[in-house]
């Protein structure tokens, strides 16, 4: 059975901001929630970039959900031991109710520190061993390791997780989506991808669950929420690798004004149409998503935690 959370966009709101969606997020009837890991947002409008872990410490003390990271990427940026630290002691926190989304990247974020952003390939490979070490470290016991791309010297987390931990991979595209079959506790795919769901199952996810999300506009007025939606989130609907190799939100805002207002209008659900809502989601659970996490675009939050609680997850089920 599906279950229905809210996402925190870190790229847009502030720290006090996304703790009140949290809040309104578990009074409104979502059972879950997931939350961006950015250093940059996308485009300048979007204006914000809190600290993910920052951020989950918060969210242990304000609300009992359950919280996962819709993705970090342990691999350039963070270490892969750094990042085993901070989600041990996530889980922590949570008391168990944390899981760990990862995946390769974007240069956006992890190139901040100078260095070198390899091709997918290289990246993937990177992914592989760092999920590696994370879940060596997160038995609690001393490692030692010495691989192709990161070495851990008699490390230990004396803070180990509360229980399994689980790691969920994201992938875009046939190999991406094989990887997290290979490695992964479960796969992350933002789009209801049958196709990519099917090549997860057949590397070795049958059985695991499949974790999405959508962003949407929810309002009064529909072409409102329109442009609302084209203002912050045109990036959405940026073709093949330009999310992962642009290095800057001015990048990003140059490549954007390619995306047409008519783009954003026939695909993101805009406005109060509970159908329009209703059909969008359940796209994802009819593909076999066992998790859909869903945000909202812009600041009319009210509105829409209303409209969801009212008319959106009963008819959801």
């Amino acid at each position: 059975m599906t279950s229905y959370g809210y996402f925190l966009s870190c790229e847009e709101f502030t720290p006090a901001q996304l703790l009140d969606q949290a809040r309104r997020a578990a009074d409104a009837g979502f059972t879950r929630l997931a939350i961006s890991d950015h250093f940059h947002p996308w485009n300048d409008a979007q204006g914000n970039s809190p600290f993910v872990w920052s951020m989950i410490g918060a969210l242990s003390q304000a609300v009992d959900l359950p919280v996962t990271t819709l993705v970090t990427c342990p691999t350039v940026r963070l270490h892969p031991a750094v990042t085993a630290q901070a989600a041990a002691t996530s889980s922590r926190l949570l008391e168990g109710r944390f899981a760990l989304g990862v995946g390769t990247g974007e240069a956006l974020n992890e190139h901040v520190l100078g260095d070198r952003w390899p091709a997918f390939t290289e990246r993937a490979e990177m992914l592989e061993e760092a999920v590696e070490v994370m879940r060596e470290l997160f038995t609690g016991r001393q490692v030692s390791h010495r691989g192709r791309h990161y070495t851990v010297e008699n490390a230990r987390l004396y803070t180990a997780p509360h229980g399994r931990l689980p790691i969920h991979v994201s992938g875009f595209g046939p190999k991406a989506a094989e990887l997290a079959g290979r490695i992964g506790d479960g796969f992350v795919c933002m789009g209801p991808d049958e196709e990519a769901i099917g090549h997860f199952r057949a590397a070795g996810g049958e059985g695991k669950p499949v974790i999405g999300g959508l962003k949407v506009c929810w309002g009064p007025d529909r072409e409102r929420a329109v442009d609302t939606a084209h203002r912050l989130w045109p990036t959405e609907h940026l073709p093949g690798e330009l999310n992962q190799i642009l290095p800057t939100p001015a990048h990003f805002e140059q490549a954007s004004e390619l995306v047409t207002r008519s783009q954003v209008s026939e695909s993101v659900p805009c406005g109060d149409d509970v159908e329009e809502h209703v059909a969008a989601v359940r796209a994802y659970a009819d593909a076999g998503f066992e998790e859909v996490y869903i945000g909202q675009m812009g600041p009319d939050n009210e509105a829409f935690f209303s409209g969801y609680r009212e008319k959106v997850l009963p008819a959801l089920g």
